[in-house]
């Protein structure tokens, strides 16, 4: 296996975990879930560590009883860019192995 396709795919996961996190905080808190229920209180803790650095970024939002949370969406983004720059270096920095066909 390539390093490059590990790291790519080790980015892969990453991302998908922390994007599922934030989603499902996205939308626990926009359906305005019970907090004293375990599994969202587990989402709340876990997702609130990856939510650090961008707190206070924006006010959340209360809408007709809908609490809709800016930062989430925000921190999707940024951690969404930040896979991308990874991709982009990890395929700048990792040789590929170019096939050629010879007749």
């Amino acid at each position: 296996m390539r390093l490059g396709s590990f790291l790519i795919g080790l980015v892969n996961v990453i991302i998908g975990a922390v994007w599922t996190l934030l989603g499902l905080r996205f939308v626990l808190k926009l359906l305005s879930a019970n907090p004293s229920n375990e599994f969202v209180n587990w989402i709340y803790e876990t997702s609130g560590e990856i939510l650090g650095p961008f707190r206070g970024i924006f006010p959340s939002a209360d809408l007709n009883g809908f609490r809709f949370d800016f930062t989430a969406l925000f921190a999707m983004l940024v951690y969404g860019l930040v896979a991308m720059l990874a991709f982009y270096l990890i395929a700048a920095l990792t040789p590929s192995t170019v096939v050629s066909k010879r007749k």
